[in-house]
C-alpha cells in the first residue's frame, strides 16, 4: 500500500501518561503538546522548518483549539505551514499516521510533522442552544463522560461493549485477571535498569501551569496501579452478570506524542541511526456489529496485513491498544496471536487511555521493541468508539 513513507529513527517522542486528574490535569491540551513537541525536536536537533506540513489529532475540545494545526505549528516556531485535525477517538493516531503515509506517496519531499494530544481530565462541559426547550433551556453534555457511558448510535456504553465480546468468545473474569498480570508484567520490563526502554522516547515533563513555578516534574507514567492476583482476585464486576471488573480495564489519562513521516531520504537524514529504516507499510480500518468494539480489531488487523502484502506468521511484534483485556483475548482466539506475543513492554491496559496519543505511543513502542529485536515486520491495531478499529503494519530494518 505504501511505498515512499518513513519514520526517522528517533524522530518521535511522547509525553509520561498521567491518571486522570493527576499532574497534567490543569495543562491545556495544545500548549502542553507544543511544548513537549518543541523540546523534543530541539533535542533532536530538527529545526521546524523541516516540515511541510503539520497534522493533529485530538478528540476532546479545549479552549481555542477550533484554529488547531496552525496554532499548534505556531507554536512549536513552524509559523509557514499548516494541516488538518484529526478526530477519531482511539483510532486517532493511526488516522493520523496513515493520512500522513498518503501525503508522502502523493506529495514531492513532503515532511509531515504528527501530533496527537488529549486531557481527558476536566473535560469540557458542552451547552447546546434548544429554543424548543421550555424557556429555551439549552442540552446539556459532559464530552468525555457522557460519550464513555453511551454511543448514541447502539445505545450502550463502552465497558457493555466488552461484556457482549466476553460473552460471545467465552471469556471469563479469571482469563480477564490473568491477562492482566500479564500486561502489568510485561510493562516492569520497560522500567528495568531505570526506565531504559521509556527513556528511548519519553520526554521528562516540567509542570509549570502558570508560567511562573514549576509544581512538578514527571519523568514517567503517573498513576499506574500495582496489580496482583490476591488484589484482582477482591474484585467484583462492574456490571450485573457480568465479567469486566475495575481491574480488567484501563483508565482516562492524559498526554501526548510527536511522530515524523516523511520520505527514505529525508527519514535518513533525520535519524539518530542512519543504519535504522522504518518503513510504514499500510494502514487499514475495521468494524464490528454494533456492540462489540473490540471484535473490531481482527478486521482491521488482517485487512493492514494484506495491504501490507505480509503474512502473520511472518509478524515480529504485535501491539494493540487495549482498553479491556478482552481485547487481547478476542484477538488471541480470532487470529490465533499469542497473548505473550502482543504488547511486550506494556500497553493502554496499564499506562491508560488518553485517546488521541495512545495508538501514537503504541506505535513507538512497536519500533522499538521491533530495533531490539533486531527488525523485522510488527502489527498495531486498535479499536475505537463505534465499533471500529485501525491497524498499521510497519517494517523495520536494523543495520
Amino acid at each position: 500500500m505504501f511505498a515512499k513513507s518513513f519514520i526517522p529513527y528517533g524522530g518521535y517522542w511522547c509525553s509520561p501518561f498521567a491518571r486522570w486528574q493527576g499532574s497534567f490535569a490543569s495543562l491545556h491540551t495544545l500548549k502542553f503538546a507544543a511544548d513537549v513537541s518543541r523540546k523534543a525536536l530541539e533535542a533532536r536537533k530538527i529545526s521546524p522548518s523541516e516540515f511541510s506540513n503539520l497534522y493533529l489529532g485530538m478528540t476532546v475540545p479545549a479552549a481555542h483549539s477550533f484554529y488547531g494545526a496552525p496554532w499548534l505549528a505556531g507554536m512549536i516556531g513552524a509559523e509557514g505551514i499548516t494541516g488538518p485535525v484529526f478526530s477519531q477517538a482511539c483510532a486517532t493516531s493511526a488516522r493520523v499516521i496513515g493520512s500522513a503515509a498518503r501525503a508522502v506517496e502523493t506529495e514531492d519531499d513532503a515532511s509531515i510533522l504528527c501530533v496527537t494530544a488529549d486531557r481527558t481530565s476536566n473535560g469540557p462541559h458542552l451547552l447546546y442552544p434548544n429554543p424548543n426547550n421550555p424557556g429555551a433551556r439549552g442540552d446539556a453534555e459532559d464530552w468525555v463522560w457522557d460519550n464513555f457511558n453511551r454511543d448514541p448510535f447502539v445505545g450502550n456504553a463502552m465497558i457493555q461493549t466488552a461484556e457482549n465480546t466476553a460473552k460471545d468468545c467465552g471469556a471469563t473474569t479469571a482469563e480477564q485477571h490473568e491477562v492482566m498480570l500479564m500486561r502489568y508484567a510485561q510493562y516492569q520490563k520497560a522500567l528495568a535498569n531505570d526506565a531504559a526502554f521509556h527513556k528511548k522516547y519519553m520526554s521528562v515533563v516540567e509542570v509549570n501551569p502558570s508560567g511562573k513555578k514549576v509544581v512538578a516534574t514527571v519523568a514517567d507514567d503517573e498513576g499506574v496501579f500495582p496489580t496482583t492476583a490476591e488484589g484482582l482476585g477482591k474484585l467484583k464486576p462492574v456490571l450485573p452478570d457480568g465479567t469486566v471488573t475495575f481491574g480488567g480495564q484501563t483508565y482516562p489519562a492524559d498526554g501526548n506524542a510527536g511522530m515524523i513521516v516523511t520520505t527514505k531520504e529525508k527519514a535518513r537524514g533525520l535519524s539518530r541511526d542512519a543504519k535504522i529504516e522504518i518503513q510504514l507499510l499500510s494502514f487499514s480500518e475495521g468494524r464490528a456489529e454494533k456492540g462489540y468494539m473490540p471484535k473490531a480489531n481482527a478486521p482491521a488487523a488482517r485487512g493492514a496485513l494484506k495491504k501490507a502484502g505480509v503474512d502473520l506468521k511472518d509478524i515480529k511484534a504485535v501491539k494493540t491498544h487495549n482498553p479491556f483485556a478482552v481485547n487481547d483475548i478476542y484477538l488471541n482466539r480470532e487470529l490465533g496471536i499469542p497473548l505473550d506475543k502482543m504488547n511486550n513492554y506494556g500497553s493502554s491496559l496499564i499506562w491508560g487511555h488518553p485517546q488521541g496519543p495512545t495508538g501514537m505511543r503504541l506505535v513507538i513502542e512497536l519500533i522499538e521493541e521491533l530495533v531490539l529485536l533486531g527488525g523485522g515486520y510488527g502489527l498495531f491495531t486498535g479499536c475505537a468508539a463505534g465499533d471500529t478499529a485501525a491497524a498499521i503494519v510497519l517494517e523495520v530494518r536494523a543495520g
